[in-house]
């Protein structure tokens, strides 16, 4: 047994090294479309709350309902108790274990065959035997193979936990991203009907000049057509408001009954002013990456495991009791026993099952390792990605409202010339169809800001807490 030990100092050695590989990260010093200076880039870095930014109490009231009763994250929690039970698992490996037990026994042998077949004989046949005993086992650590399991469930736990902080954000970002889109459809519904207000009264002028013979059944046909087509949208958009305010009492782990929303405009909202602060810093701020941190952890844990399988198992077994026939003399010191054995075994011949278990376990670590560095990446392109469209969204809108203007003044000026019976009636139709779509398209150009803005949050990972004194004393340095 001892030569067997010895020999196997110098393998382990081998096997447990190199378990744990280097992600090659290459992270950038700035974000391509954030600030340059680091001092302006913490300057308006997202608070914890980040919806309250908005500045929307009805916002800030629903997100604090979804984030405590959203049934997504209460099934998240949930797997954090799992994964816990999993790791207090597997670290019972590394205590002993005992076990308690007792027991009584009668027996009867066979007369004839102890006394040698001869009829008649005398013997006693029966007794009895009474035991109580305590047994204890424990499996020597000594290449740290269980060490290695109950850190490989315990990084999975960690994931877990980070696990549910993702499903908190995404849900987080999916409902601001819903009660904005209440608003939109609110304010598209609005704009339809003020719209189907003002074709009516381009109608009305048009009778007037038919009836007064300066205009034609085609004209007033082709603006009955364009009110009745304001008029259609309206259900839909109805709809659209319903369905939206249906999918915010989901998320907030509700009846559409017990919800009411009020909603209101968009542009009631504020644009919060956001900066994404370092790329450096986006590697602990962003919970998908700590999750594939975590479980690329444990991937390590478990080829270091599969390596120490190969290593022998050292195991102490003790058991100690009473034993006796009688149960006046069982608890006496001459029916005391025990038995104390230590064991070792070396695996030597497994079929292939310990090798197999090793390029298994290598063959995830490098999957997770994979995505760890995807994980980055993405974080990246993702805080890219919203900087660019908070950027463009944003003269996307200016754009828009100056277009909307110039059409708003544009049907004026046909529907003043209207009523002087100085226009052609086909440009007054082409003014209102342009004014109506571009004030359709205005509120769509908002919402695609408010959902850009979100966006950013959630690529940063949500709220950043506060720097340390210590922390930003150096940055300030």
């Amino acid at each position: 047994m001892l030569q067997v030990t010895v020999l196997t100092l110098p393998l382990a050695g081998c096997l447990l090294n190199g378990d744990n590989p280097e992600p090659g990260l290459d992270i950038p010093s700035a974000y391509v479309r954030g600030p340059k200076n680091p001092r302006i880039a913490e300057a308006a870095l997202p608070p914890l709350d980040w919806w309250r930014a908005f500045r929307s109490r009805e916002l800030s009231d629903i997100m604090a309902t979804a984030r405590e009763a959203n049934l997504d994250i209460a099934a998240a929690v949930a797997r954090i108790v799992q994964a816990d039970a999993q790791a207090r698992i597997a670290g019972a490996a590394l205590l002993p274990a005992v076990g308690l037990g007792a027991s009584a026994t009668r027996m009867r042998s066979s007369r004839s065959a102890s006394m040698g077949g001869t009829p008649g004989a005398l013997g006693s046949a029966e007794r009895d035997l009474l035991s109580t005993s305590l047994t204890a086992s424990y499996e020597l650590d000594f290449w740290g193979k269980n060490r290695a399991a109950l850190r490989a469930a315990e990084e999975t736990a960690v994931a877990t936990r980070f696990d549910r902080e993702v499903v908190a954000l995404s849900t987080m970002a999916t409902t601001a991203n819903a009660y904005f889109q209440v608003l939109a459809a609110q304010d598209r519904l609005r704009v339809q009907r003020n719209n189907y207000t003002s074709a009516n009264h381009v109608l009305d002028l048009i009778k007037q000049r038919f009836n007064a013979g300066t205009a034609s059944q085609l004209d007033v046909a082709q603006q009955q057509s364009l009110a009745d087509t304001v008029r259609a949208a309206l259900p839909l958009l109805e709809q659209t408001v319903w369905q939206n305010k249906v999918a915010l009492a989901l998320l907030m782990a509700r009846p559409p009954e017990r919800v009411t929303i009020r909603g209101g405009s968009l542009d009631r909202i504020a644009v919060p002013r956001i900066t994404p602060g370092l790329p450096s810093e986006l590697l602990t701020q962003r919970p998908d990456i700590r999750e594939a941190e975590a479980r690329l952890a444990a991937a390590n844990a478990n080829v270091y495991n599969a390596r120490a399988q190969f290593l022998p198992s050292i195991a102490l077994t003790g058991e100690g009791g009473y034993q006796s026939a009688v149960l006046k003399t069982l608890l006496r010191p001459e029916s005391a026993f025990y038995t104390l054995t230590a064991g070792l075994t070396q695996p030597i011949f497994q079929g292939g099952a310990l090798l197999g278990n090793l390029d298994l376990q290598k063959g995830m670590q490098d999957e997770l390792l994979q995505n760890y560095r995807k994980a980055v990446l993405q974080g990246f392109t993702d805080v890219e990605t919203a900087l660019d469209a908070v950027r463009q969204t944003a003269l996307r809108e200016q754009l828009q409202r100056a277009v909307v203007k110039s059409s708003r003044q544009a049907f004026d000026i046909s529907e003043q010339r209207l009523r002087e019976g100085t226009i052609d009636l086909v440009t007054v139709l082409q003014t209102q169809q342009t004014l109506f779509s571009a004030e359709d398209l205005l509120v769509q150009a908002r919402l695609a800001r408010m959902q850009a803005v979100v966006s950013l949050y959630q690529a940063l990972g949500g709220g950043w807490k506060p720097k340390p004194p210590q922390v930003e004393a150096a940055n300030a340095r």
